[in-house]
């Protein structure tokens, strides 16, 4: 049931800010698992306390402190790998990304 779950997911959460919240919520799931408290994870991090409220309160962190904090959590090959693999929906694409890799810059249509 659960994996249903997760993939209604993935449909749903249509919107930055609900990703942003769902990434928040997971961190500080996986936080308190560890049984580590705010400042541990700060001290790990080096992201400040105050940073990590907030972004386990309204999803909101750079991108610098994010990857800092998913260091501090062990997720370093998560975070490294988010963009590592092509991903495409029909096989237009694939051709496209096919045609494209190795290029250094998009070109307009």
């Amino acid at each position: 049931m659960n994996n249903i779950l997760s993939i209604l997911d993935s449909y749903t959460l249509d919107n930055p800010d609900d990703i942003a919240k769902a990434i928040a919520d997971d961190f500080r799931k996986r936080r308190i698992e560890k049984n580590l408290t705010r400042e541990q994870v700060a001290e790990r991090s080096g992201v400040a306390v105050s940073n990590i409220v907030r972004f386990e309160q309204k999803g909101l962190i750079s991108l610098k402190n994010l990857i800092g904090i998913a260091m501090a959590m062990e997720y370093t090959s998560e975070v490294k790998n988010i963009f590592s693999e092509p991903k495409y929906s029909t096989m237009e694409e694939l051709t496209q990304i096919r045609k494209n890799t190795g290029k250094t810059r998009a070109h307009k249509r």
